[in-house]
């Protein structure tokens, strides 16, 4: 599943978007990421959130009509393991729990999610239940980007126009510098102090995606009894 921040576009089933924007301290505790220009600040940024360890991800937005929250936490291989991840999505009144863990994707949906994905007699069959799939192939492997921290910050600090400045501000108050992204009128503000992680993305009229929780313990663990995909699909 590609992930378009900038853009905010939905693949598949799901899209998480993001964007950039801020302005923030010049003083010695500063990180010195409000003196770059906004192309180095989005890099500095990219590079920050790459190598974390973890982020918690929240938000909604709107896209293309269709409202789209998301609330996970993301773990980054940091060198040492695969990236994985937690946390809940709902894209048009769809809920879905999801955990990506060890290359394999567990999904708990909502009736109407199992309605849209299985029908309405498998649907009641699910009910409660967890579905376990690949997360390289097969039908639950575009929702494991959304839970990729590499990914993630790949597609969402990825694809973008001309960058410009935009006004400063204090976001749980750290001050945070912030880029904009005009063709896909999306805002990034950054933090100009400690690391220079991306804070907060803001999708003009559409809301907006708050990065929260860098580096913070994250425990994952796959459902027991989940059901594989396979079965639902005689064996392919």
């Amino acid at each position: 599943m590609r992930l378009r921040l900038l853009s905010l576009s939905i693949p598949a089933l799901v899209l998480v978007v993001l964007v950039l924007a801020g302005c923030g301290s010049s003083s010695p505790s500063g990180n010195g990421v409000a003196s770059k220009t906004p192309a180095e600040i989005l890099a500095v940024a990219k590079s920050a959130a790459a190598g974390a360890a973890t982020v918690h991800v929240a938000g909604s937005i709107v896209s293309e009509g269709q409202p789209i929250s998301l609330d996970m936490e993301l773990v980054g291989s940091n060198g040492v393991g695969n990236n994985g991840g937690k946390g809940r999505l709902t894209v048009g009144g769809l809920g879905i729990d999801l955990i990506d863990i060890d290359r394999a994707v567990y999904v708990k949906g909502s009736d109407a999610f199992y309605t849209h994905f299985a029908g309405p007699t498998a649907a009641r069959l699910l009910r409660g239940k967890w579905l376990k799939g690949s997360a390289a192939s097969g039908p639950l492997a575009s929702l494991a980007s959304l839970a990729d921290l590499g990914k993630v910050i790949d597609s969402t600090l990825g694809d973008h126009g001309p960058l410009s400045r935009a006004p400063g501000t204090t976001l749980k108050g750290q001050r945070a510098v912030g880029v904009t992204d005009a063709a896909n009128d999306g805002t990034l503000y950054v933090a100009t102090t400690g690391a220079p992680y991306p804070l907060e993305i803001r999708k003009s009229g559409s809301g907006r995606i708050v990065f929260d929780r860098w580096n913070e313990p994250v425990s994952l663990q796959a459902p027991t009894n989940a059901i594989n995909v396979k079965q639902l699909h005689g064996g392919n």
